[in-house]
């Protein structure tokens, strides 16, 4: 493909300066000892998606089981009612993260398994079972790294007062996770407040993908309730305004005594312009500031991007002089779920913005994984997921170029493969393309690590298993381990689990 004989561009912090990367030259046949001493490798998973058991030990329903539960807003129909139930199957599935070598585990706790209501009564019976899986994990010498917020609000103050749209969303959220610091902080030394705040954002506000499934784009026709012009950038303001309240929670009363540390899992797909126009560079860093910047950038500088403030106008809140001061360096470490790459080119027609008139229409980009009729690289699974390695060192670099080369642990990275009847078992194991995948894209890690002096730290495979990807529903397979959904969710090692095993206990 044309990007793959390309070497790779880099925007720079506040220009259009472009930089070139010289192409990947560390070799074949890596290993965890390739890696700086130190370096953190897990697996990652989140609530909603692995845990099941919705409806047990007095957990409260979530934006989530509505959503799910409504018809035609999941691929296949399904739900995540049972998932992979590891609400019942962790002490078996710490084992596999044991057997394989992994340091660390990413896992995010079920805000309405501990608030069923959103707020007031603490469920005993949540905190317990987190107790649980906390003191397994560290039994068998694996680090905890635990996400507060994975989309799966309580539905309880979806109905009160709509959410995220509502300020009341921020106190709701800072008494959440500080009852989650109290209850585990004393043996959970890494917390992320958010993942990908921009994904639920856009997917749920914006485009009404995901749940609650808000939206106003091409004139209601997806959504019954939503203003996409408005609404996406107040949720994202309220997002950011609760994660600065929980950091600020943490630093004054707990970090003294816990000695642990904050970040964010951000989503970013990495672009590249899709022609060497200028005009095509500059919507290239729009695209990316319209995604990363505009939660990273309040975080790290106070403000929105510039080119959001410029474009968006009055439709994007503003922050108080206390508020800005409170949000500017406001985490320990930067997370980066990052899976591919696209290209971008400047928007020069209307009719986006006439028919969506959104988010997406304000960034003035648009972006795409082709170009000419060709790929930017090999497709996963899914329709968005393209592969190209060389984008992640790309990305990094750009972060640390943008941001001064903060700390960073990628949160998330992986591939999917289709959950198809027609493939049998013994063959939906050999998942070559994934080894490939990880290969590769830990090879350019490694260059950003070691060529490029970018600071990162750990990495997080997304994912233990095959699990449910939200309105994907189960026809995606993300996992290094097969689970059977018509055999009581048996797990098996397909070939990247014993990939990742020798990997990690080579040397």
């Amino acid at each position: 493909m044309l990007l793959l004989k390309m070497k790779p561009v880099l925007l720079l912090s506040f220009g259009i300066v472009l930089v070139l990367i010289q192409g990947c030259s560390a070799a074949d046949g890596i290993n965890r000892n390739s890696f700086p001493n130190g370096f953190v490798f897990g697996t990652a998973s989140s609530a909603y998606q692995y845990e099941g058991a919705v409806k047990e030990d007095g957990r409260g329903p979530s934006v989530w089981d509505k959503f799910a539960h409504s018809f035609g807003k999941v691929t296949d129909f399904s739900n995540a009612d049972v998932a992979d139930d590891q609400y019942h199957m962790y002490e078996g599935d710490i084992k596999l993260m044991k057997d394989m070598g992994m340091d660390a585990y990413r896992f995010s706790i079920s805000w309405p398994r501990i608030f069923p209501n959103g707020t007031g009564q603490i469920n005993q019976a949540g905190v317990d079972h987190y107790n649980a899986v906390i003191n397994s994990l560290l039994a068998h010498g694996i680090e905890p790294y635990v996400t507060l917020y994975h989309w799966d609000l309580p539905q309880a103050l979806e109905d009160r007062y709509n959410g995220w749209l509502d300020t009341r969303i921020i106190n709701d959220f800072a008494a959440y996770a500080e009852t989650c610091f109290e209850k585990f902080g004393d043996r959970v030394k890494n917390w992320m407040t958010f993942n990908e705040p921009h994904t639920f954002t856009v997917q749920g506000y914006d485009v009404g993908l995901q749940a609650p499934g808000r939206c106003s784009i091409l004139l209601h026709l997806f959504c019954r309730a939503g203003n996409s012009a408005t609404e996406p950038y107040i949720v994202g303001h309220n997002a950011l305004l609760a994660h600065a309240a929980a950091f600020d929670i943490y630093k004054r009363k707990y970090k003294a005594k816990q000695h642990g540390r904050i970040g964010v899992a951000f989503d970013v797909i990495w672009y590249v312009p899709g022609t060497n126009k200028t005009e095509d560079i500059e919507a290239t860093q729009r695209a990316q500031d319209f995604q990363l910047g505009w939660f990273l950038d309040p975080i790290m500088f106070g403000d929105y991007p510039s080119s959001m403030r410029t474009r968006v106008g009055d439709r994007l809140p503003r922050f108080s002089k206390v508020q800005s001061t409170l949000l500017k360096g406001s985490l320990d470490f930067v997370g980066i779920n990052h899976y591919t790459t696209w290209y971008a080119w400047h928007n020069s027609t209307s009719i986006i913005g006439v028919l969506l008139n959104d988010s997406v229409a304000d960034s003035g980009s648009i972006t795409l994984p082709w170009k000419d009729g060709k790929a930017i690289g090999d497709r996963a699974n899914s329709i968005w997921l393209y592969i190209v390695p060389e984008g992640f060192r790309g990305l990094l670099n750009y972060v640390k170029n943008r941001y001064g080369n903060p700390l960073v642990i990628v949160t998330e990275n992986g591939m999917d493969d289709p959950n198809s009847p027609f493939i049998s078992l013994k063959d939906a194991l050999k998942d070559e393309k994934r080894v490939k995948y990880y290969n590769d894209y830990l090879t350019n890690l490694l260059a950003a690590i070691k060529e490029d002096g970018c600071n990162v730290k750990g990495y997080f495979a997304w994912s233990l298993l095959d699990n449910w990807e939200w309105a994907a529903g189960y026809s995606s397979r993300f996992g290094l381990y097969f689970v059977d959904y018509n055999d009581h969710l048996k797990r098996y090692a397909k070939n990247s689990a014993i990939w990742f095993k020798n990997f990690l206990t080579a040397g």
